[in-house]
């Protein structure tokens, strides 16, 4: 499922229009980007998550030249689905 069939399909349960669904589910990613940003944390509770996972800087090699190279650190988005999600899928 793309994001227009989740937008599509969100409107049909709700009986809004897929232009309002749109405009709320953007608010919605925008919502959860700024706060992982500032590093809180987002529970859903029933459906999950989310928060920030650090990676710590460390050294890789090249696969084409074999070199050596840095690797810097950095963050990224982590979601852990909730009990309710897992059992719904179950």
């Amino acid at each position: 499922m793309n994001k227009a069939e989740f937008i599509s399909a969100i409107a049909n349960a709700t009986g809004y229009s897929n232009a309002v669904t749109k405009e709320t589910f953007d608010a919605m990613v925008e919502v959860i980007k700024k706060a992982l940003k500032k590093g809180d944390k987002i529970s859903l509770v029933g459906f999950g998550n989310f928060e920030v996972s650090k990676r710590s800087a460390r050294t890789g090699r090249n696969p084409q030249t074999g070199e050596t190279i840095k690797i810097k650190a950095s963050k990224l988005p982590k979601f852990k689905a909730g009990k309710a999600l897992k059992d719904a899928l179950n």
